[in-house]
């Protein structure tokens, strides 16, 4: 199929479709060929909205022979379960985040991918963004010298208030640490390179939370973990970090992302969105502005990064193996809050180089 645009099929036609189907259905790189869901209207209506021919169920989707890779957008608790199906179908799987709930499950996942010869990529593309991918050129170019330190922040009050259906983002697999951490923690890893050893503290304000918005609100539900944790993160290369995520603060204060060097202070854009510009500090003076340059697409840039590497058999800059260091770090930080230990973690992952600044999803290059 070497010269055709990669067919690509889209599991899940919930919120977060319509931000991938937006990029997907522009790239001419890819071409999107049916959209799966469980409720085979909502699936029907998304392939209406976006143009996309066929709709129908997951089977039908995973028996198609002109699909390469499918974009699995279902509940975290289901990723591994549909992208070992995926796989089993021949497929190459793009994940939302988190790769897994726990360790195992996700390396299971990989370990399969590997077996089968496909490829496991996954959420956040965010880093792809020009934001983070033009502060990260700033550091590769030395103009903050040697990255020693950082700090990231997301506070929040929580996302009771304004989210129809938050009771996810209160159980196991979410909180601030599992929802939230994955943009920070994958930006820190893009810098810093693999993580080697974490301490941290946790805490939880109310046993229950109210719905603020939508058909629903009013609703009591539970709160199953932890709503704040602060990390203290540990590089393989010497540098660290500390790192707060919240749904306790009453004063909101996200996107924080500063990278200390011998030399400056580099910050980051908010690592959820894919633009923004950077701030750079040198000898204690003002920030100079760094305007962001590159690629303005959202979400989906990572899902036609995986089908460019796979035409050219290079690494795609958002694998499957960085997606589970950076779930052993979450999973590494409860662990350490938990037992009031530090904990050493066992996998690592490749340093993604920067993309280059004419990188162009726009442009057709197979």
């Amino acid at each position: 199929m070497t010269g055709a645009p990669v067919g690509v099929g889209v599991i899940g036609a919930g919120v977060i479709s319509k931000q991938y189907l937006e990029n997907l259905t522009e790239f001419p790189d890819l071409a999107v060929r049916f959209i799966a869901d469980l409720d085979v209207e909502r699936a029907r209506a998304q392939a209406d909205a976006f143009g996309v021919a066929e709709s129908g169920t997951v089977a039908e989707l995973l028996a198609r022979d002109d699909i390469e890779i499918v974009v699995n957008l279902t509940i975290p608790a289901a990723h591994v379960e549909v992208g070992l199906q995926i796989l089993a179908a021949g497929k190459h799987v793009w994940s939302e985040k988190p790769i897994a709930l726990d360790r195992q499950s996700g390396r299971r996942l990989l370990d399969e991918a590997a077996r089968v010869g496909l490829r496991v990529a996954c959420a956040p593309d965010t880093v792809l963004g020009a934001g983070i991918q033009t502060g990260l050129r700033r550091i590769a170019a030395g103009d903050i010298g040697t990255p020693l330190t950082a700090l990231a922040i997301m506070h929040g009050p929580g996302p009771e208030s304004w989210h129809p259906n938050p009771e996810f983002l209160f159980d196991v697999g979410g909180g601030p640490l599992f929802d939230m951490g994955p943009y920070y923690l994958t930006t820190l890893v893009h810098v810093f390179g693999p993580v080697r050893r974490v301490s941290a503290t946790s805490s939880t304000s109310r046993a229950t939370r109210v719905i603020g918005s939508g058909p629903r609100a009013g609703t009591e539900f539970p709160v199953n973990v932890p709503t704040a944790h602060s990390a203290l993160i540990e590089f393989e290369s010497g540098a660290s970090a500390v790192a707060l995520f919240s749904f306790e603060s009453h004063l909101a204060r996200a996107g924080v992302v500063e990278v200390t060097g011998v030399t400056g202070t580099l910050g980051f854009p908010d690592p959820n969105h894919f633009v923004g510009d950077s701030r750079l500090w040198r000898n204690g003076g003002e920030p100079t502005e760094v305007e962001a340059v590159g690629s303005t697409f959202g979400r989906g840039s990572g899902v036609l990064d995986l089908a460019r590497a796979i035409r050219s058999g290079t690494p795609e800059r958002a694998p499957g193996e960085l997606a589970f260091h950076v779930l052993d770090i979450m999973a590494s930080i409860a662990e350490a809050a938990t037992t009031g230990s530090p904990v050493e973690l066992a996998s690592t992952a490749p340093k993604p180089e920067p993309l280059p600044e004419d990188w162009d999803p726009s442009s057709p290059t197979f």
